[in-house]
C-alpha cells in the first residue's frame, strides 16, 4: 500500500509536468505580469503597516503642506515621497490604501458575476427550453446596455434616493454589486456553451442513469469540465471592473474623495493639473495602468495556454 501510494505523482509534481506550467516558464511576460500583479496586492494588503500615514485619519494630514512635489523635485519633503495631494494627504499612503480599495471592488464585483452568471449559464445550458430562452433574452437586454451606462443610472438612483452620506458609507458594497450586476451575461454566456458541448457526453449520460439530480450533475459534473473559460474570463474581468470603478470614481458616483481608490485619487487632481501638481493625478494614474495591464497579460497568456485549439504537446 505504502509502495504503490509512494509511486503515485504529487499534486506539485503533476503540476511541475504540465502543459500550463511549462507554458509559463517559457513566457517572459506572464512571469513578469505574475510578479508584479502578485506584488501589488501584497503591497496593497499590506497598506496599514506599509503606510507612512493614515489618508483616514484626520489628525495626520497637514493641510499646511499640501501639493507638495515628489522627493526628485526641487521644493519637495523628505517626509512625503510623492508628494502631497490638495488635501496634504501623503500620495503614497493614499496609494497604498487606494490600490486596497480598487482591489477590493474588482475582486468582489467579479466573484458576484461568476456567482450570477455561471448559474444562470447551468441552468440555461442544461435544461434548456423556456429557461434557456427566458435566461438568454435577460442577458441579451443586459447586453444592450453598456457596463459603464448600467453603473451609472443604478448608481445616480441609488445616490438620489438614499443620498449621498449614505452612499458614501456604503460605497465599496454598492460599487460590487453595481458592477457585478452589469457584467455577469459574460459568463452565462460562455459557460452555457460549454454546458451545450458537455451535456450529451456519456459521463452525463451515466449519471442520469445512475439516478442523479439534475442539480448535481450540473454542479458536480458538469461545472468543473466548464472551468476553464471561467479562468480566463475572470483575469479580464477582474481588469474591466477596476477599470469601472475608476470611470465611476471619476464621475463622482464611485468612491468619495475621503475613503480614496486609484479612480478617486485620478478625480481629485484632475482639476490640478494646469496648476503643475501634476503628480496627484499622473502618479495614481501610472499604477492604475501597470495594475490592468499587469492583470490583461496574464489573461492573455491564460487564455492562449487554455484554448483547446492550439496543440499541448
Amino acid at each position: 500500500m505504502n509502495a504503490s501510494s509512494s509511486a503515485l505523482p504529487s499534486r506539485w509534481e503533476r503540476f511541475r509536468d504540465s502543459y500550463l506550467f511549462y507554458s509559463f516558464k517559457r513566457d517572459m511576460v506572464a512571469q513578469i505580469s505574475l510578479l508584479v500583479f502578485v506584488a501589488l496586492v501584497a503591497i496593497a494588503v499590506l497598506a496599514p503597516w506599509l503606510s507612512p500615514m493614515n489618508p483616514y485619519d484626520l489628525a495626520q494630514i497637514d493641510i499646511l503642506a499640501s501639493e507638495l512635489p515628489p522627493f526628485w523635485i526641487e521644493g519637495s519633503d523628505a517626509q512625503y515621497l510623492l508628494g502631497t495631494d490638495a488635501q496634504g494627504r501623503d500620495m503614497l499612503s493614499t496609494i497604498l490604501y487606494g490600490a486596497r480599495v480598487s482591489l477590493i471592488i474588482g475582486f468582489g464585483a467579479v466573484a458576484l458575476q461568476a456567482l450570477i452568471g455561471v448559474c444562470f449559464g447551468l441552468l440555461a445550458g442544461y435544461l434548456g427550453g423556456r429557461i434557456d430562452a427566458f435566461l438568454m433574452r435577460l442577458a441579451d437586454i443586459q447586453l444592450s446596455f453598456s457596463t459603464l451606462m448600467v453603473a451609472i443610472i443604478v448608481g445616480a438612483l441609488v445616490k438620489a434616493i438614499f443620498g449621498g452620506e449614505t452612499f458614501s458609507a456604503y460605497a465599496v458594497p454598492l460599487l460590487v454589486l453595481i458592477i457585478g450586476l452589469a457584467e455577469w451575461p459574460q459568463y452565462a454566456r460562455t459557460v452555457r456553451a460549454s454546458v451545450l458541448a458537455e451535456k450529451n457526453k456519456e459521463y452525463v449520460d451515466a449519471a442520469r442513469v445512475m439516478g442523479l439530480r439534475s442539480k448535481r450533475i450540473m454542479f458536480r459534473h458538469v461545472l468543473p469540465n466548464t472551468l476553464s473559460p471561467i479562468f480566463v474570463i475572470s483575469t479580464v474581468q477582474i481588469a474591466n471592473a477596476i477599470i469601472s470603478e475608476a470611470a465611476l470614481s471619476f464621475l463622482g458616483l464611485g468612491m468619495p474623495e475621503t475613503h480614496p481608490s486609484l479612480g478617486s485619487l485620478i478625480k481629485s487632481g484632475f482639476d490640478y493639473i494646469q496648476s503643475g501638481s501634476w503628480w496627484i493625478t499622473l502618479i495614481p494614474g501610472a499604477v492604475l495602468v501597470v495594475l490592468v495591464l499587469s492583470i490583461n497579460l496574464l489573461g492573455d497568456w491564460l487564455r492562449d495556454v487554455m484554448n483547446p485549439r492550439l496543440y499541448k504537446g
